[in-house]
């Protein structure tokens, strides 16, 4: 049998859960996604669970969604491995239609999942290590704190074509003018950077990583779970008083339509035809970033 793609751990009175696809760098599936918000709602049940860690197996949180067979995120429905929990009675859709209250319901399902983490009554402490790119940000930033490895890269790719945030914790974790920066350019950022910026709260080797944001969540479960509850309940409340659904719910609607322009539909034919390595990197190619990054790093 397969190994699970998502564990689940309780020692010391924390509780871990671990992305577990280091060969595919923990890339999402729908199974995942699942299986996170399933650890969470454990966690949260569990009388002897005063923190959560959330991290990835391999040196790597996740690479973002797993986009290894483009097409089935855009085309007219989504597929068995990443269904959505709607359906409605409509015709058979002709080739190229995109609904766009199907594509919300499918993505805004993955929303909902991802912020069982802001939710979670207990804090949830992710650890960024590796890569967390794309499709990542909008699971780690729903997390309380962020502890990153020194030699880690954050950053949402898709700004540069098929893709926009859906839960938008861009703004809200970085202010208008980083938010922008980083948004409108797609750049990746650095462990430093994203420590300046206040993007995360702690930077450790990436040995230590693990070590550092454990003894944090072990610190945290000293304190009443009721008093982490009502500062994390206050907190959050902050942040959605200022429009925290409404934009998730434009970010999603807007992630239908970036992903069903006509220059996305090209980008994807074009992944078809050549491959996801090679259209990646001519997209990433004027930046010097993520993969190209790591090639002149080789050479």
């Amino acid at each position: 049998m397969s190994a699970p793609t998502v564990l689940y751990d309780e020692h010391d009175a924390i509780a871990v859960i671990t992305l577990n696809r280091p060969d595919k760098l923990n890339a999402l599936t729908n199974a995942m996604v699942q299986r996170v918000a399933e650890s969470i709602a454990t966690a949260t049940a569990s009388a002897d669970v005063g923190a959560i860690v959330l991290r990835g197996a391999g040196g790597t949180l996740t690479a973002g969604y797993d986009l290894s067979s483009i097409h089935e995120f855009s085309g007219p429905t989504q597929p068995d491995s990443w269904e959505s929990p709607y359906d409605a009675p409509g015709p058979e859709p002709r080739p190229g239609n995109w609904d766009p209250v199907r594509d919300y319901q499918f993505m805004n399902h993955n929303v909902r999942r991802f912020m069982s983490l802001w939710e979670c009554p207990k804090p949830v402490i992710a650890e960024i290590a590796g890569w967390a790119i794309g499709g990542a940000t909008d699971l780690v930033m729903c997390a309380d704190l962020l502890f990153m490895a020194d030699d880690a890269h954050i950053g949402y790719a898709p700004s540069r074509i098929y893709g926009l945030p859906t839960t938008m914790m861009w703004i809200h974790r970085l202010g208008l003018e980083h938010a922008k920066q980083y948004l409108l350019t797609g750049r990746a950022i650095d462990a430093p950077t994203a420590h300046r910026i206040g993007l995360v709260s702690e930077i450790h080797p990436a040995d230590q990583l693990s070590t550092a944001a454990e003894a944090e969540a072990r610190r945290l479960a000293t304190i009443p779970a009721n008093q982490l509850a009502l500062n994390k309940l206050l907190i959050n409340q902050a942040y959605e008083n200022m429009g925290l659904r409404t934009t998730q719910m434009l970010g999603t609607f807007f992630d239908g339509i970036a992903r069903h322009t006509e220059e996305a539909v090209q980008w994807a034919e074009d992944i078809n035809q050549r491959g996801l390595r090679d259209v990646i990197a001519d997209r990433d190619r004027p930046w010097q970033d993520y993969g190209q990054q790591a090639n002149n790093a080789d050479t």
